[in-house]
């Protein structure tokens, strides 16, 4: 074969085959850094609206809380779009001539739906229940980031697999006291910021993190100011009364403590049951 193939033919043939592999490397180092961009999750995209809605100027201007217009993200596995009665509820009062906001008049008249676009959406096949996330310590921030903040509304997070996959290995990371659900200004414990719980006996009927109470002020210094006599035992209304034990609490300065106990009380999986592929795909 001496005749056909030159002795440098080996060299080449070796170079080839290291050539097609780190092609094939760069290749899927590509394909896999390009399903992670922003070009295929939309993360921080603002996509168009039938009205810029500003979620800061509702949220952190004018004080509305999530449930006054995703009235079902406590009860459903949807938080809800708001209908049109919504809106018109302050606009047939305020800004009732704004050009802006002619396409809600028209919604409205007309009993058409606005049609609006879905900035966290998930595939069909991926079962996701705003309701057990909600009554399970998870905050609206935690998933949409600071709405409050946010004059256009954009995904913060990719909502990819691997990311959802980051909370239910270590919920704990992510918990906080469900009277914070929709605190979006939420800090986690410090040493200068510590958080306060209590745990009471659950009841039947009420979600098990109902039985947990947090507080950012020292418990004593809470009581001191609702109640007129603090003792060594606990608590009397009036003389003569039975004195009432104060709750025990403790004290937490870092989100891993305050994460575990709240991982407890509010009765959360395993992460190996978190984990479970028909926990999503059902």
């Amino acid at each position: 074969m001496a005749q056909i193939f030159d002795r440098s033919s080996n060299a080449l043939a070796r170079m080839s085959l290291v050539l097609t592999g780190l092609i094939v490397i760069a290749l899927g180092v590509t394909l896999d850094e390009l399903q992670r961009s922003p070009w295929v999750t939309r993360q921080g995209q603002r996509p168009d609206q039938p009205v810029p809605f500003s979620h800061k100027h509702h949220v952190q201007g004018l004080g509305l809380q999530c449930q006054y217009c995703h009235v079902t993200a406590e009860k459903s596995n949807y938080a809800g779009i708001p209908p049109t009665k919504t809106c018109i509820n302050c606009h047939s009062q305020i800004w009732t001539n704004a050009q802006l906001l002619e396409p809600v008049r028209q919604s409205w008249a007309s009993g058409q739906s606005l049609v609006w676009t879905k900035v966290h959406d998930l595939p069909d096949f991926v079962y996701f229940s705003h309701e057990i996330h909600v009554n399970k310590g998870l905050g609206c921030a935690s998933c949409h980031g600071r709405v409050d903040q946010m004059p256009l509304m954009y995904a913060e997070n990719t909502l990819q697999m691997e990311w959802c996959l980051d909370c239910h290995r270590n919920p704990a990371k992510y918990l906080r006291p469900t009277s914070e659900i929709y605190n979006n200004a939420w800090e986690k414990p410090a040493g200068e910021r510590p958080v306060w719980c209590t745990a009471s006996e659950e009841k039947s009927g009420v979600p098990t993190a109902e039985s947990v109470k947090c507080v950012t002020k020292e418990p004593a210094e809470i009581a001191s100011l609702e109640l007129p006599a603090v003792g060594t035992q606990g608590v009397a209304l009036n003389a003569g009364q039975e004195v009432l034990p104060l709750p025990r609490y403790e004290k937490f300065t870092s989100q891993d403590e305050l994460g575990h106990f709240l991982l407890d009380h509010y009765k959360i999986r395993t992460p190996k049951e978190l984990t479970s592929c028909e926990v999503c795909h059902r």
